[in-house]
């Protein structure tokens, strides 16, 4: 217990999925979590549970990653809220099937904002308030779609692909300029969530065939230990790195 415990962390997509059990690692191991998203139902919902179980220990915001003034008004008050930041999970997500050939530049540009841009937006804003702070990790998620061709994910791989190349400019321009600032990738497979549930129904696909194959599908439990790991001092000599967490899918 209390591996992130005095250490601030804002998420993004915080409300459901991924994020969500990211709140709830970071919450049970001491941290106070920043929760954003543009579900304010869900989101809300989530602080009020981790509160009950630690009280104080969450605050829910509406974030719409794609604005820079919400990054802006949102860091700001996490500092003042809780005092500082240390750090930042840019998990927020989207993804709208689509190949080379039927992706419309609308459903690019929009994916594209959410996680290329989004991620953008959140490390710029946040590396000065890690920096008040003394330091501090950021966790970029991006996808084994990033490595992988995937053509029914194309635009959401060229987001990906972004953030992970994002993550190493962000990781040794912090290290040049001696931040104490560490900025890492997770690319992960097949996760049961209700995005990866969606994606599988649209392409006619049984969450059992994803199953019932030799890797399966991970829980976001496993993404949220990976987290935990990042966002404590446990990971301090890991800086600019790609984690896959894909139970081997990447180097088949």
């Amino acid at each position: 217990m209390g591996r992130v415990s005095g250490k601030v962390a804002l998420i993004t997509g915080a409300a459901v999925g991924l994020g969500r059990a990211d709140a709830l690692a970071l919450a049970r191991e001491g941290a106070r979590v920043y929760l954003t998203d543009v579900n304010a139902d869900a989101g809300t919902a989530l602080a009020a549970e981790i509160n009950r179980a630690y009280p104080g220990a969450a605050h829910f915001a509406r974030l719409d990653v794609r604005d820079e003034e919400q990054w802006r008004s949102t860091i700001a008050d996490a500092q003042q809220r809780f005092g500082g930041l240390h750090v930042l999970v840019n998990n927020a997500g989207v993804v709208i099937i689509g190949t080379p050939e039927t992706t419309t530049l609308e459903q690019f540009r929009f994916q594209n904002a959410v996680m290329s841009e989004g991620v953008f937006l959140g490390c710029k804003h946040a590396i000065p308030a890690l920096r008040a702070s003394g330091g501090g990790s950021i966790i970029n998620m991006s996808s084994v779609a990033s490595h992988l061709g995937y053509p029914v994910f194309y635009a959401y791989g060229a987001a990906k692909g972004a953030v992970r190349s994002m993550t190493k400019a962000i990781a040794v321009h912090c290290q040049m300029n001696k931040y104490n600032i560490r900025c890492n990738s997770i690319h992960a497979g097949a996760m049961h969530t209700a995005m990866v549930e969606n994606a599988s129904k649209e392409l006619g696909m049984e969450m059992s065939a994803y199953e019932a194959s030799p890797t399966g599908l991970g829980k976001p439990e496993d993404v949220a230990n990976l987290v935990l790991f990042l966002a404590s001092d446990e990971s301090r000599f890991i800086n600019g790195a790609e984690l896959m967490i894909d139970n081997a899918l990447t180097v088949q």
